[in-house]
């Protein structure tokens, strides 16, 4: 059975994670472990929804580092995956700054053979901002597959599309790929 590493941050429509990516990606017959930055979980704690992921997933949500000494409560990862990912969090994965356990795991993961994919769920004024471009491009060079484009996910002005519902099938597919055979 393959482990999917789902690392979240608190990016709009995170609050759908459970029943848009995880338990989707349980029913295909994955294992799920799930990181948090600390605003996510946060936001997640608030509405319920982390103990529902951990119910569902048998794992601890981490969202903390743990003790020196301490055991890894989640089990070997195959592929990892950043979503949502907020701009911050790609900008940080792509300068290496591991500040959170979420950006820790990234980070630690990034030049190791596990596949990475990352989905930025940003907005038109993010994709403007100088060094963006040079993220992006970094990620890819360091082997990180993007969730990115158009077809997934086109952008608009900050709050000029109202609510949207994140490509979570579209992402479950990048990821099962992973597993063809």
């Amino acid at each position: 059975m393959s482990t999917i590493g789902v690392i979240a941050a608190a990016a709009g429509g995170v609050e759908t994670l459970r029943t848009g990516l995880v338990a989707p990606l349980i029913k295909a017959g994955h294992q799920v472990a799930v990181t948090l930055t600390p605003t996510a979980a946060y936001w997640l704690d608030d509405i319920g929804e982390s103990s529902q992921l951990e119910q569902l997933t048998g794992y601890p949500i981490r969202s903390t580092s743990r003790l020196p000494g301490e055991k890894s409560p989640h089990p070997k990862i195959d592929v990892f995956l950043g979503a949502p990912m907020t701009a911050n969090s790609v900008a940080k994965l792509a300068m290496g700054i591991a500040d959170n356990q979420a950006m820790t795991v990234l980070c630690e993961n990034i030049g190791t053979k596990a596949p990475m994919i990352i989905f930025p769920r940003i907005n038109a004024a993010h994709s403007r901002q100088p060094a963006w471009n040079d993220h992006l491009e970094r990620l890819r060079s360091a082997g990180v597959e993007l969730a990115y484009g158009p077809d997934i996910w086109p952008l608009f002005e900050p709050r000029a599309a109202g609510p949207r519902l994140l490509p979570w099938d579209q992402i479950i597919e990048l990821v099962t790929k992973h597993f063809a055979t």
